[in-house]
C-alpha cells in the first residue's frame, strides 16, 4: 500500500458557486432523516450521519467564505506547514520544538509534526491565552480601570 503525501490544501469556493453553496449549505441545516447520495445511475446510498454532519461543517464554513482543509490527525506534517498552520516563523516553531512544547519526531535530518499534536498545542495556547485574558480583566477591574465584569463563559 503507498503512503499518501498529500499536502493540506485550502479549498476557496469560486465566485460562479457561491449561490450553491449558500442553496446546499440550506438544505443540510434541515434535519432529515436519512440523507441519501443520488447517483448519476439513480442508486440511492445512504449517507451516515458522521458524513452528513461533517459535510454540514464543511458547507457552513465555506458558506461563509472560509478556506477548508481536511487533513488526517496521524499525518506528518512538515516545521514550514506546521508554520503556516499556526501563523508563526519557521525558526519560532523550531524553538517551539526544540523546547518540547510540541512533539516531533526526525525523519533524517529532517523534523516532522503530527498534526494531532500541532493542534494539541494550539487548543492549550487558546485555552492559556484567554485565561491569560480573563486574569488581566479582572486584574484591571478590580483596580478600577476596566468596567465590565469577567464571566466564566467562554
Amino acid at each position: 500500500m503507498l503512503k499518501q503525501k498529500a499536502s493540506p490544501k485550502s479549498v476557496l469556493i469560486p465566485e460562479q458557486e457561491q449561490e450553491a453553496i449558500a442553496k446546499l449549505d440550506q438544505i443540510l441545516s434541515l434535519e432529515s432523516a436519512q440523507p441519501k447520495l443520488v447517483g448519476s445511475n439513480g442508486e440511492e446510498i445512504i449517507i451516515p450521519r458522521s458524513v452528513y454532519n461533517l459535510l454540514g461543517q464543511v458547507v457552513r464554513a465555506m458558506a461563509s467564505g472560509q478556506a477548508i482543509s481536511l487533513v488526517p490527525h496521524n499525518r506528518e506534517i512538515t516545521t514550514q506547514e506546521a508554520a503556516d498552520i499556526l501563523n508563526v516563523s519557521r525558526p519560532f516553531l523550531v524553538k517551539l520544538l526544540e523546547k518540547g512544547e510540541i512533539p516531533y519526531i526526525k525523519v533524517g535530518s529532517h523534523r516532522r509534526i503530527l498534526f494531532q499534536d500541532l493542534m494539541t498545542y494550539k487548543e492549550q495556547r487558546k485555552i492559556q491565552r484567554r485565561q491569560g485574558l480573563k486574569e488581566l480583566t479582572q486584574f484591571l477591574q478590580d483596580e478600577g480601570f476596566y468596567e465590565e465584569s469577567v464571566s466564566d463563559a467562554s
